[in-house]
């Protein structure tokens, strides 16, 4: 099934969501005027809000929505945001989401202290709303995503990721979020902890779907789909594609490559690693590896009766598989 946007899968919360964007807005506010005037263009960035949305279809499927539940959502978000913001200065990235970046435009040292602040805010309302297992939950997570994101930083400078720790990295550094935020929703609603595992591990493997179908968008995406080629090539990441392609070669054809891949930023040296990936395999092997997390995402949701919310869900592991950017 194809699901080409999340407007009909949004739909199913429409009105909840809408209720989360105000108490997402309000939970921005400050009286530190610099504050208010950067979380305001944060604002304007607008987002897919998918990771909400998680929480809110994970607290409808295992009970219904509750006060608890958009409190979740709202730390879910603060966190988002606060990673992206602090990304963009480690990636010293001028544009997010089509919009000039707040580094760019309020330089680094305001960036990383609006992160600190973003992240700052959903500690604090969940411990207003004494929401002790989503601090316990988000804490873990934050621990992880540094982790994932640190390992992937120290391989990336020694081009010797393997298959094994390429998933380490998706798990810890993409997935982690997502799988918080349906465990998260699952707790707001009910204390089931078949319920909390199940949403749990859904989350785990939607979100690793979703890194191997972004590496796949990297090697094939155009102009069209308002994605650029080889960027993860040029910066040196061992993305899955590339991983499996290697290992379909011999050791000397695959040091020619990891020495190609120091020069990608020459078009003909990208030029021939994609090429080398298309030709050996990568993107089939990964499109495969991509199919199989996202079954078992749609597997990890059995325990749950029919639903709008299941179908929302199970149509969103569909939107991840066949999305385009």
């Amino acid at each position: 099934m194809k699901v080409e946007n999340l407007n009909k899968i949004n739909d199913s919360v429409k009105d909840e969501l809408s209720e989360f964007n105000k108490k997402f807005r309000e939970s921005l506010k400050s009286n530190i005027s610099i504050v208010d005037l950067v979380t305001k263009y944060i604002l304007k960035q607008k987002g897919k809000k998918v990771r909400p949305l998680l929480v809110l279809l994970a607290a409808n499927l295992s009970g219904g929505i509750t006060e608890r539940s958009y409190r979740g959502a709202t730390l879910v978000e603060l966190l988002h945001t606060a990673t992206l913001v602090h990304d963009d200065v480690v990636d010293s990235a001028d544009k997010r989401r089509g919009l000039p970046s707040i580094n760019s435009i309020w330089k680094n040292k305001i960036s990383v202290l609006m992160g600190d602040y973003l992240l700052s805010r959903g500690l604090m309302i969940s411990v207003d709303g004494e929401d002790f297992d989503f601090l316990k939950v988000m804490t873990l997570t934050v621990k992880r995503m540094s982790e994932g994101e640190l390992l992937q930083i120290s391989k990336t400078r020694k081009l010797d990721i393997d298959e094994e720790t390429y998933f380490r990295i998706v798990s810890d550094k993409t997935a982690s979020l997502l799988s918080t935020c349906c465990e998260i929703g699952a707790l707001s609603a009910s204390d089931n902890e078949e319920y909390h595992k199940a949403l749990k591990d859904y989350g785990e493997n939607l979100g690793i779907a979703f890194q191997i179908r972004d590496d796949i968008l990297d090697l094939i995406g155009t102009a069209l789909f308002g994605k650029s080629i080889g960027g993860d090539i040029k910066e040196k990441k061992l993305t899955l594609p590339l991983i499996s392609a290697l290992k379909n070669v011999s050791k000397d054809e695959a040091d020619k490559i990891l020495k190609l891949i120091k020069k990608a930023d020459k078009k003909d040296n990208l030029n021939k690693i994609i090429e080398f990936i298309k030709e050996n395999g990568g993107i089939e092997y990964a499109t495969e590896k991509a199919k199989e997390y996202a079954s078992k995402a749609k597997d990890s949701l059995n325990v749950f009766d029919d639903s709008e919310s299941k179908q929302a869900l199970q149509d969103l592991v569909d939107f991840v598989l066949d999305r385009k950017k």
